[in-house]
Order: C-alpha cells, then structure tokens, then sequence
C-alpha cells in the first residue's frame, strides 16, 4: 500500500514537473526590464560600480565616425562603381538615407534611456522582453566578435604594407607576421592582429579619457586624409566619365544600395556611450546623427571623386582609389591613403572593442551574464573584466583562423538589431490599455501592434527575397502595399504619446519604413548568413533556458550594489 502511495506520488510530481518548467520560462523569458531613474545611475556612479562621464558631443561625433569609416571607403566606393558605374552616388545616398531613418529611431531611444549602457540590448529588454533582447545581444555580439577579429587581421596587413615601404623591409617580412600564413588547411597564423588587439584592449582598460584621445586623434586624420584625397582628385575630374550616369540601370544602383549599406553600419556605437556621456539627454541624438551625416558627405565626395578620375569600367577590384591616383601620375597619394587606411581601421577596431565590452556590462548587471562581466575597476572607471574578455575573444580568433572567410555571415546582427530598435520606438510610443479597455477586447493592444509591426517585417523580407530572384515586380509591389496596410493599421489602431527630449519624426510611419527596408537588405544577405541565424537563435534558446532564466534580475540590476540580487521571479 505504501509503494502504491510513493508510486502515486512520484507520477503526479513528475507530470507536474514539466508544466511547472515550463511556466516559470515563459515568465522569465517575457518579462521586461524597467526603466532606471537617473538618481540610481548616479549613486552606482558614486559608489565605484558605475562608468565616468567624461565625453562630450564632439568625441561623440568622432566616435560614430570611428565606427563607421575604416578602410573601406577606400575599396568598397570603387569596387561598387564598378558595377553601378557614376550611379554609386546614389547608392550611397539610398544607403545614407536608410540608415538616417535608423539613426533617428536610435537618437530617440538614447534620449529616453540617457542613464545607462546596454544601447540595442538594453531598449529591446525594456519595450519587448528579456528573451528577445538576449537574443538580439546574442546576434550583435557574433557580429562584433568576428567583426573585430577580421579587422584587426586587414590591420595588420596594411601595418605590413606600410612597414614594406622602408626599402630593407621590402619583402623581408614573413607572411606569418601580418599577412597570415596557411596551416594544415584550416588554420591562418597571424602574429600581428593578436597584438593590435591586446594593445586596443590595454589603451581601453586604463579608461575611455584614454581611449577617447586616440580615437580623436586617428578619427581626425583619418578625415583630413579623407578630404585630401577628395581636394586633390577633384582637379583630376573628367566630368565626361559621369556619362552615362547608370549604365547598368537602377537595379545596379539599387543593388549597389544594399552593398554600400554595411559600409555605414557604426553609428549605433554612440548609443552604447550613454552612461559616459557628460550630456546625453542632448549629445546622444547629435552625436548619433551628426556622426552618420559626416559619414555620408565624405562617402558621396569619394564616389563622385573615383568615378569623375577613371571611366568606371576602368576601375581595379582590390585597390581602386590608389590605383586611379596612380593612373593620373599621383602615386604619393596611394601612399597617403595606405595611411588613412591604417588610421580608419584602428579607429573602427578600438570603438568595436569598445562596444562589446560596454553591452557585456549590461548583461553583467542584468545577471544575464556571470557577474564578472559587471565589475567596473574602482580607479580607471572601466568594465575591466569584460574588455579583457572581448579582446582575448578576438585576438584567439585573428591569430589562428582566416576569419575573411566568414565575413559573408556578418550584419546580421546589426540589421537585426536596427529593425528591433525602429519597433522599439514604436513600442514604447503606444499608450497602455486600462483594465476594462482590455476586457473588452479578443485580443491586447500591445499583442496586435506586435503583430502588425512582425507583419512589415516579414514584408520587408519577402519583397528582398522576389527581387533577389528577379521575381515579377508585380509580387514586390504586393509585399509593398501589404506592409503599406499594416503600417496604416498600426497608426490607426493604436494611440501613440510624445516622448520627452528627442522625438522621431513621424512615427510608426517612419520606423515602419526602417524595418521594412533593414528586412528587404537581410534578404540580400548570403545563405549562411540566414542559417547563422537560425542556428544562433536556436543557440541562444538553449543557453538562456539553462542559465539566463534562473540569474537574470531586471529589476535589481537598476540599484547600485549590483552584486547582490534577489531571487529570480518564479511564476506562481
């Protein structure tokens, strides 16, 4: 009788055991993080736990530029006009133009969030969840990691080219050293990028005065490298080589567009600054913007410059700025620019490591990440711990693997986490129901803006799938007034407030165009950039069901001792 009883009782526990499981993930998972005020920032700040506020609007400015420019501008204009002809003005301009609309929604945000770090991640926990902003963090920080071991590897090589110039170096220097070195097929040793890397790390670890001096420095001589270039070559214009305009047609250009969008991706980086930014109520949204439209003049500039030099179907795949001064007689110039190419890729390295550290910050105190991640080092005022993990991350990954070869995975993370932050504005913007208000519906408010906002998304996606595939226009033009409806329902369906300091205009209209324009430039991305990210997201899952749910606090993150937090919230 007594073994039957047991018996009993074992089976009820156990078939009671997975419903409970179950339960107290989908209330983790879909609970979301309240908004700090700022009077706990600045106790955490008094306390030692917190980050300094020592950057104001310009080093804001020059951080977005940082970001944003590297050595590209000198490759990817030419390359692109290669195929798109003079046009690729404007496919930079489409580009510029899309990543306003980005911008605009990001300088919102950091105008209600000024207090803390966390920037993409930090906005999506706040207005959606605490799944789907692990999961955004999760996608940016592949990005970043990967990111920043590819560049730092295109670093050291032009280190090299630029050692080479001094004539007993020439070619006196082993592959292994900066350029890479095949191993056993699968491995490429690189000496060099490792050290770049541990010396960023090193700069960024002794505090963000430090590192906030050299980024101005090499930001600043990257521009006036930049705006040489574009003085010197415009008196090399041949104003017939702008014709024709596209001789390829707008689809090149369009195609163009989608190409020359990454080379803009950066300026999200300000957002990450906000717990180090003197003003950031003001300086955020500035600097944000203000760092894209300097981005943009001097892209537009380049590709007017390259084109109006060299007839488009001259230009070289690798190298095809320097090799169209070289052309016309102006060889220090390729010199010129071999330097310029070294200043922008430190500029990007240094705020890409930058970044990475301040969002595991985020995650540290958020206890979704061990708490090592959120100690800030009581004197230099820096998440130590987190920066010398982000640099040995990359610095394994540039010394031993050719990571050029997974660059065709990369931006999805960004793309991912611009289209999350343009329906975080929306998000944040609709005005809660009362209790008899939602009684008296099927469904929620908030659950049908969401499903609205998924709708332009997938919109977006799909009308990027048909034209990658050359489909009938007719079928874009169907995507397009879907997602066109569904925009109109989210601005009729719902009530929306005006926020305090910076406003996006237009809202949803606006950030429903951002999401669908980042979801058509996704479609545009390689196969295995698709299956990284389901293969990620599936990743993800599985560490936050075992680790994440049970440590994560959203509440006690926002108090100043964050290294004792209370229990994890269970359902009932």
């Amino acid at each position: 009788m007594r073994t039957e009883e047991s018996s009993v009782v074992t089976i009820s526990s156990s078939s009671m055991s997975t419903p409970s499981c179950r339960s107290r993930f989908w209330s983790s998972a879909l609970r979301s993080k309240p908004l700090a005020p700022a009077s706990d920032t600045a106790a955490r700040t008094e306390s030692g736990d917190g980050l300094v506020r020592r950057l104001g609007l310009f080093d804001l400015i020059l951080l977005g530029i940082g970001a944003s420019i590297g050595a590209g501008i000198f490759v990817v204009t030419g390359t692109v006009a290669h195929d798109a002809g003079p046009g690729v003005t404007i496919s930079f301009i489409i580009a510029g133009v899309s990543c306003v609309l980005n911008a605009l929604c990001y300088a919102e945000l950091a105008s209600r969030f000024p207090a803390v770090v966390g920037g993409a991640y930090l906005y999506t926990y706040s207005a959606f969840n605490e799944i789907t902003a692990f999961l955004v963090f999760t996608q940016l920080m592949l990005d970043y990691h990967i990111g920043a071991a590819s560049i730092a590897r295109s670093l050291a090589s032009y280190v090299v080219t630029v050692l080479e110039l001094i004539p007993f170096l020439k070619d006196n220097i082993p592959s292994w050293v900066g350029h890479g070195k095949e191993v056993l097929g699968a491995l490429s040793i690189n000496i060099l990028a490792p050290i770049i890397l541990l010396l960023l790390t090193a700069v960024l670890c002794r505090g963000v005065g430090e590192s906030s001096i050299l980024n101005s420095i090499m930001t600043v001589t990257k521009i006036l490298i930049v705006l040489f270039v574009i003085i010197v070559g415009a008196f090399k214009v041949n104003v017939s080589n702008w014709t024709p305009f596209a001789p390829n047609g707008f689809k090149s250009i369009l195609t163009g567009a989608t190409v020359v969008f990454f080379a803009y991706v950066g300026f999200d980086a300000v957002a990450n600054s906000a717990e180090e930014s003197k003003r950031p109520q003001r300086d955020l949204p500035l600097g944000i913007i203000g760092s894209l439209v300097v981005c943009v003049a001097l892209y537009i500039g380049v590709c007017l410059v390259i084109t109006g030099m060299v007839p488009y179907q001259y230009l070289g795949e690798e190298a095809p700025l320097a090799e169209a001064f070289a052309s016309k007689g102006l060889k220090y110039v390729s010199v010129l620019i071999s330097f310029g190419a070294v200043a922008g890729l430190t500029t990007t390295l240094l705020v890409g490591l930058y970044v990475q550290s301040r969002l595991y910050l985020g995650l540290g105190r958020d206890g979704l990440l061990p708490a090592m991640f959120a100690k800030v080092h009581p004197t230099r005022h820096t998440p130590i711990h987190s920066q010398v993990w982000v640099g040995l991350i990359a610095s394994t990954l540039a010394c031993l693997l050719n990571v050029h070869v997974l660059s065709h995975i990369l931006s999805v993370g960004s793309l991912t986490g611009y289209s999350v932050v343009s329906a975080c504005v929306v998000r944040l913007r609709w005005k809660d129901e009362t209790p008899s208000q939602a009684s008296t519906r099927w469904i929620s408010r908030r659950a049908e803006g969401i499903i609205y906002l998924f709708a332009i998304a997938c919109c977006g996606f799909a009308a990027g799938v048909l034209f990658r595939f050359g489909a009938s226009f007719i079928f874009l033009i169907v995507a397009a007034v879907i997602g066109i409806i569904s925009a109109t329902a989210l601005y009729q369906r719902q009530v929306h407030t005006d926020p305090p300091g910076f406003s996006c205009p237009g809202v949803p209209v606006l950030p429903s165009i951002s999401i669908f324009v980042n979801m058509f430039l996704f479609a545009q991305l390689h196969y295995e950039a698709w299956v990284r990210f389901v293969v990620l997201s599936i990743v993800t899952l599985g560490i936050y069901a075992s680790y994440g749910q049970f440590h994560a606090d959203p509440v006690s993150s926002n108090v100043p001792n964050i290294y004792h937090r209370a229990p994890p919230v269970v359902a009932p």
